[in-house]
């Protein structure tokens, strides 16, 4: 999928959870793009044959189609996280969210506190 579509995709599911904020496109845009990317590899991967493995020089080692779709896929988890679209991500921002907010000098006066 590329990444207009991902963004599509990322911003509706924050919407439905409720955690889209105007200030997260920057980060959105960021996870729709490495989306896109990880999708590429994960193509490429599928292209070259899928194998987790590769005969080298030296002997077998991890495929680096593999590794880096690996990569990819942890760096989203962590957007993913940030923006509240994981259960420990959506956990957190709810609790911040329920925090009661410091009231300020002037309405703490204004109150009698």
């Amino acid at each position: 999928m590329d990444a207009k579509k991902w963004k599509k995709k990322i911003k509706t599911a924050t919407e439905e959870a409720g955690t889209y904020r105007p200030f997260f496109e920057s980060a959105i845009n960021a996870l729709a793009q490495i989306l896109e990317d990880r999708d590429r590899v994960r193509e490429e991967w599928h292209a070259a044959g899928g194998s987790s493995v590769i005969e080298t020089e030296k002997g077998t080692a991890k495929n680096p189609r593999m590794e880096a779709y690996d990569k990819l896929n942890g760096t989203a988890l962590n957007y993913w996280r940030e923006l509240g679209l994981t259960p420990k991500g959506l956990k957190a921002i709810d609790e911040q969210a329920m925090k009661p907010k410091p009231k300020s000098a002037l309405a703490a006066l204004l109150e009698g506190d």
